[in-house]
């Protein structure tokens, strides 16, 4: 190398900056083809081969202009051959070892920027970072089909480097767009939190889903439900003093077996449910109580729901007994709400089932009318995106 230094053109700036890319820390250590070539001539490479590498054969083709640029150049990384037709990475500069440290002080001289318009190239990026710290790689971050995110990471030579490089003014716009500038630390410190925003969010969406996906398949079911059952509601009204859904069972023992008694004790009115035909049901107890049917002795007006009504108030005890079902699995299977005691008394309050009809289900899913006692259970030389790792390549360009 000539110990004077003259100064460079752009073009041999640009010269230098590539080939010392090929053959500095970054590059290197992934850059398999070029790797092999290092062994075939104790770490020479011809600058004809090197002359083959697109991005410096678009810069020049010839290789006197690579010999003079090099020759300028103060980092002392490359050494050229005495007959000035090969190059190699200068004994006295081996490549470091990649441990943990490594990678730890690496990090601490990275700075991530996000913001570049997605047309943007290699060669702007590097004439906007000029005079902002002495940057010793650009990765330029890509997507799996090799088009350019809109952000890189930049290497400095020092990490004192790059802590000046955050601290300036004039890096928050590219070409008027807002720029965003964090240290490779604090980006990686970003990307958890999102991906853990994102966990819980897609995790909540698919609980969502699957709730309203029950929610229709419950629904379309109740509409089966109300279509399949008719006839079976009888409506009651009326003084009904000390009355208990117990009197009701009692009043129609032998004539009709209800699998439901919507009443609470003090109300003026309710709804039996029938496992059956609530009509004949009525007209055999009336028959059998000389012709009117009293509850301990009050007077009472009955009705025979049919059409409409008759859904409405049948999609309501369905929900209700839905509701309860739920509250019972809450508590741990065994629910109490509007079945009996202990010592086989029933609540006050509340809906009842069928006092004897044992276990018989209404169809559909989780629509039961039994007791609630007994409720069920990229390519490397281009970045990686984000944290992983690159893929193997024959030979790499400068954060291309």
């Amino acid at each position: 190398m000539a110990e004077k230094k003259e100064e460079m053109t752009p073009v041999e700036m640009k010269v230098v900056r590539q080939i010392e890319y090929y053959f500095g820390d970054h590059n290197l250590p992934r850059d398999k083809f070029l790797k092999e070539q290092l062994q075939l001539d104790d770490g020479w490479v011809p600058l004809e081969t090197m002359l083959k590498f697109n991005r410096l054969k678009s810069l020049t083709k010839e290789s006197s202009v690579i010999v003079a640029a090099l020759q300028k150049s103060k980092n002392g990384l490359l050494e050229i051959s005495e007959d000035k037709t090969k190059v190699r990475r200068s004994l006295e500069k081996p490549l470091p070892e990649v441990n943990d440290e490594y990678k730890d002080a690496l990090k601490h001289r990275s700075v991530y920027i996000k913001g570049f318009p997605l047309q943007t190239s290699l060669d702007e990026v590097q004439e906007w970072l000029n005079a902002k710290g002495d940057v010793e790689n650009i990765q330029m971050r890509r997507n799996l089909q090799k088009q350019f995110k809109g952000s890189v990471f930049i290497c400095f030579n020092t990490e004192e480097a790059s802590k000046k490089f955050l601290e300036r003014s004039d890096t928050k716009t590219f070409k008027d767009n807002e720029m965003l500038v964090l240290s490779r630390e604090d980006y990686h410190t970003k990307k958890a939190e999102e991906r853990k925003q994102f966990k819980a969010e897609t995790k909540a969406k698919a609980k969502q889903e699957k709730h309203d996906q029950q929610k229709q398949v419950e629904e379309k079911e109740m509409g089966l439900l109300l279509e399949e059952q008719t006839g079976c509601l009888l409506k009651f009204s009326g003084e009904l003093e000390d009355v208990s859904r117990e009197d009701f069972h009692d009043l129609f023992s032998g004539h009709g077996k209800i699998k439901w008694v919507d009443f609470t004790r003090g109300a003026k009115e309710g709804t039996l449910l029938f496992d059956g035909n609530a009509k004949e049901a009525f007209e055999k107890a009336k028959e059998s109580n000389g012709g009117e049917l009293k509850v301990k002795d009050n007077t009472v007006t009955w009705q025979l729901l049919e059409g409409d009504e008759e859904k409405e108030v049948l999609k309501k005890i369905i929900e209700a007994q839905q509701e309860s079902y739920s509250r019972s699995r809450g508590r741990g299977g065994r629910g109490r709400s509007g079945g009996r005691g202990r010592g086989g008394r029933r609540g006050r309050g509340g809906r009842d089932h069928g006092r004897d009809q044992g276990r018989t289900n209404f169809q559909g899913k989780r629509t039961k009318f039994d007791s609630d006692d007994e409720a069920p259970a990229a390519p490397k030389r281009e970045l990686e995106d984000a944290d992983g790792p690159a893929a193997k390549v024959a030979k790499t360009e400068n954060g291309s």
